[in-house]
């Protein structure tokens, strides 16, 4: 079939069309939505009210301590991800004895539904009958409140997230770190640089790229993080672990308060391309001067 064929349209149209009705139509409702009064429970006519579902979010104290503790998982989880995941994909770069065996081993968190390793987290983590708090007790030390206490909920969760998803990063940047060129190292070698001025000269200048992309990824993810949190903690204690898409479900499927719920997602997305938009201005001269 030559490429200029048209009967390419025949079948390229069709599921391009599916894919844009499925695709739009929902961003359009819920965009409709947003600018309206809608609640299922108890039964009332949806009304137009404009810009008021928006204002009331930001006037909301709630929605404020809720963006800040999910920017404070997402930026924390992602930092750590990304130095654990940078250290290791080093590490395996270096042809380490068993090499293949921890590259499978290191991927198989990854693998896992967040769901399934959520409810295990919050076994181990359990503050009476967990495991690691019965360890700790064999050890002479006081039952610690891993999920009962904001600042050890919060640790909890970030741990998880870091453990479960760190295995993305290293299979990226150990992708990257396989496709530089040797010769490179082998000029630096003859001109007797050390492996740190390696590092900080050649090999993270030129993942730089990948690395912002990586980065970008996660953050974008964890903004929308809700099943680890909601499995761990549900929030608590109170909503000092409650995340924006945790507070979303709370107001559209168990308040049932559709077009609040609406307004509250389009936030979510505005505020997660801001922070995109920003982090890829302040990081655009470095990648010009890298490229």
């Amino acid at each position: 079939m030559m490429r200029q064929d048209p009967a390419k349209h025949y079948f390229i149209w069709p599921a391009l069309l599916v894919v844009l009705v499925v695709t739009i139509f929902p961003l359009v409702y819920s965009l409709t939505t947003s600018f309206m009064s809608l609640r299922l429970v108890p039964p009332l006519p949806s009304r137009f009210i404009g810009f008021d579902n928006y204002t009331s979010l930001l006037a909301n104290p709630r929605f404020w301590h809720v963006a800040g503790t999910t920017s404070l998982i997402a930026f924390t989880a992602v930092a750590l991800q990304y130095v654990i995941g940078f250290a290791v994909a080093l590490a395996l770069n270096s042809r380490v004895p068993g090499e293949g065996v921890f590259r499978v081993g290191f991927l198989i968190p990854m693998l896992v539904a967040p769901v399934a390793v959520a409810l295990i987290a919050r076994q181990v983590l359990n503050p009476t009958m967990g495991p690691l708090n019965e360890f700790m007790t064999l050890l002479g030390f006081p039952n610690l409140p891993f999920l009962t206490q904001t600042a050890w909920a919060l640790g909890a969760i970030i741990a998880v997230e870091v453990w479960q998803w760190t295995p993305f990063v290293i299979l990226m940047l150990l992708a990257g770190l396989q496709t530089l060129p040797n010769d490179v190292y082998e000029a630096a070698e003859l001109e007797n640089a050390t492996p740190w001025q390696q590092f900080w000269g050649i090999t993270f200048p030129m993942l730089l790229p990948i690395s912002v992309a990586v980065v970008f990824i996660r953050l974008i993810e964890s903004y929308k993080i809700i099943d680890t949190v909601f499995v761990m903690t549900g929030g608590g204690p109170g909503i000092s672990t409650e995340t924006l898409t945790l507070f979303a479900y709370q107001e559209g499927f168990k308040k049932f308060n559709l077009g609040y719920t609406s307004a509250l997602s389009f936030l979510l997305l505005i505020f997660i391309t801001i922070i995109g938009l920003v982090y890829l201005a302040i990081l655009r001269p470095y990648l010009e001067k890298h490229k």
